[in-house]
């Protein structure tokens, strides 16, 4: 039997030995397309988004693109970027900082006028809903060998009790001994001394000190000094000579890390601008914000203003008077704590960490009671010589006090990394932390987002410090702390690692930004690019049909104890009732998201919620408010403000 093919018939044979034959010749690249197809195909299949959820790039305008270092949701529902200088010293010496606020729902972008360098600052969600912004860089580092002048710690004295005085930067200091002379790079107040008088009248002065660093004048090895010398201060005479006078030990070529600014703002997001506030006590850099249960703001660690962990020095932010002080106290914490507002108004320390301090002090986890300083060690947590870059998470719903620690590196540039969970309960009667669910690898870095369904997401890190030797993982996980078990959900599209983080957004879905690589290949010889892309991924609820809808879209002021109506729709019936705390994400750091449970009635057209009564549950402040229906979809959240106890309404 004789066969007539057609045209096309033989086309497609002749293409397919042409295949063959180039897939013979370049078989991987060929094999490598058609799987990057197939793949691309799977992921946009309706029904593996329904179950695993989908990754999209935000279009940035070229313009708006910055080095995202730190991300908070506003109760505007839009985003606000802070990148300071980006960790780029170029940036830094052109004084070129930048903020971006990003509106996820239109998508568009606006500039903002950034007045210091916010880059490795903290920051907390307000009772009036402003973003305090505190600490960032007054000096990048400089490692062993990059260092040209010798330089390092003055103390600058004041025996004068009638007197304080201001030191410009350029100030000089010359030894009475070695006659080298070196000066500051930066302006130091030094407060009067102190003058007490005792019942007898007899009259005491005590001088008071402040600390500023300063550099040789001249380049080279000859201008270091080994001991202490006390230093003249230039263009002082008489008396002023007398009270006045430096003391410094090494000033030396030893690296210099990085130094922190005392300069705190709140951004306001109505009027879309940073406000300038009192300074802090104390310069940080790397600091922790956490908000307490009457408002105030509580800040701890940080680099100081010649590159030393902050020794313990603690203090608290009164937003009423936009004023800092001292707690009595002190308590030493490695810089980045999580450090988290709890029952009884207590702040629990997770033991996660993101970079700074010794290895052997302030590291071990526990409750403190921040008016008393007593400090419980919570034990049992597995891996704690690697909790340094770990995520620390307040489980959902908030009632259960139930906290996760996931992944982690070792101290410094420590190559160890785990893949390890750790839970602890706080309404045990002796608390102690058990290992849960193992992650999807072993990382560094990882950002989890509490999701308003009781679940939590994870994404992304890197098994090396920074990323090193191509260690980024591309995956993403959903636990479930119901049942004490994850699973693996789409796979996000870019490496995320250190200066990287994640928010929910009002719409349900989630963003990620941020990654800095050290190093660009796995052979570790070409430099890392700042990752710029921003990612929303969105859950698998939201390809559910039928979601419930909130009808009343107004923002609400709602004290704690107190009921509100809201109308609702939907095809299946509400179950769950959620206050969510915006986010407020650095450095693996967000200890502001919270999801709260609230009590809530059924009515004729949709639902009566009450707040709980505990301000240590849910501080002052702007909430997302979602129902949830019987299949774990989230409506839309609409925005309820909390105020604070002696707010007016």
């Amino acid at each position: 039997m004789r066969y007539r093919f057609t045209r096309r018939t033989r086309r497609t044979a002749i293409g397919a030995v042409v295949v063959c034959a180039l897939a013979g010749m370049n078989g991987p690249a060929i094999w490598g397309y058609a799987s990057d197809q197939y793949y691309a195909y799977k992921i946009n299949k309706p029904e593996y988004k329904a179950k695993n959820g989908h990754w999209d790039e935000v279009s940035v305008p070229k313009e708006y693109r910055i080095n995202t270092i730190h991300a908070a949701l506003l109760h505007t529902g839009k985003v606000l970027l802070v990148a300071g200088s980006g960790n780029n010293a170029a940036n830094f010496k052109a004084k070129s900082f930048r903020s971006v606020l990003w509106d996820p729902k239109a998508n568009t972008f606006k500039n903002i006028p950034t007045p210091k360098d916010l880059f490795c600052a903290g920051h907390t969600q307000l009772p009036d809903g402003n973003l305090l912004v505190a600490g960032g860089t007054q000096r990048y580092e400089k490692l062993e060998g990059d260092v040209t002048k010798a330089g390092g710690l003055m103390i600058v004295h004041n025996e004068n009790p009638d007197k304080p005085m201001t030191f410009p930067a350029g100030t000089r200091f010359t030894g009475k001994t070695t006659r080298k002379t070196f000066e500051s790079k930066d302006p130091v107040l030094v407060p009067r001394a102190k003058k007490e008088q005792d019942k007898d009248g007899k009259v005491t002065v005590t001088g008071t000190t402040a600390r500023v660093y300063v550099e040789a004048l001249e380049k080279g090895q000859e201008y270091a000094t080994g001991t202490t010398e006390n230093y003249r201060i230039e263009g002082l005479g008489g008396a002023d000579a007398q009270n006045f006078y430096g003391i410094a030990n090494k000033l030396s070529f030893d690296k210099k890390d990085f130094q922190g600014i005392k300069d705190a703002y709140e951004f306001d997001p109505v009027a879309e601008r940073y406000i300038t506030v009192d300074p802090m006590e104390e310069a940080r850099w790397y600091p922790t914000l956490t908000t307490l249960q009457d408002g105030k703001v509580l800040s701890v660690s940080g680099l100081d203003e010649i590159g030393q962990v902050v020794p313990g020095k603690n203090e608290i932010y009164d937003p009423k008077t936009r004023k800092w002080s001292y707690l009595p106290t002190q308590r030493f914490f490695p810089t980045y704590p999580a450090l988290f507002l709890t029952e009884k108004g207590r702040i629990f320390y997770t033991g996660s960490n993101a970079g700074y301090g010794p290895a052997d002090e302030g590291r071990t986890p526990g409750l403190w009671d921040v008016q008393t300083n007593q400090f419980t060690e919570v034990p049992g947590i597995s891996d704690p010589d690697i909790l340094e870059t770990s995520m620390s998470v307040l489980l959902p719903p908030a009632q259960d006090q139930r906290y996760m620690v996931l992944g982690g590196g070792g101290v410094g540039e420590d190559r160890k990394s785990t893949a390890k969970t750790r839970i602890v309960d706080l309404h045990d009667a002796r608390p102690r932390f058990h290992d849960g669910p193992d992650l999807y690898a072993k990382v560094r870095y990882p950002s989890s987002v509490i999701l308003p369904d009781d679940t939590v997401l994870t994404t992304n890190g890197s098994g090396g410090y920074r990323g090193r030797s191509d260690s980024n993982v591309l995956k993403a996980e959903i636990y479930d702390p119901k049942s004490n078990s994850t699973r693996p959900v789409a796979d996000p599209l870019v490496g995320r690692n250190y200066h990287s983080g994640a928010l929910l957004l009002p719409d349900g879905r989630v963003m990620t930004f941020g990654s800095d690589s050290l190093f660009g290949d796995a052979d570790n010889t070409r430099p890392g690019t700042f990752q710029q892309e921003i990612d929303l991924y969105t859950p698998p609820y939201l390809f559910r049909s039928g979601r419930p809808e909130i009808k009343d879209k107004d923002n609400r002021t709602v004290g704690l104890g107190e009921d509100t109506s809201y109308r609702t729709s939907g095809d299946r019936p509400v179950t769950k009732v959620r206050l969510i705390r915006p986010g407020s994400f650095t450095h693996v750091t967000n200890v502001e998201q919270r999801s709260v449970a609230l009590d809530f009635t059924k009515t004729k057209d949709g639902v009566k919620v009450t707040l709980p009564k505990d301000p240590s549950l849910v501080p002052p402040g702007w909430y997302m408010l979602d129902v949830v229906d019987d299949q774990g979809t989230p409506s839309e959240a609409v925005w309820l403000k909390v105020p604070a106890k002696d707010e007016g309404r």
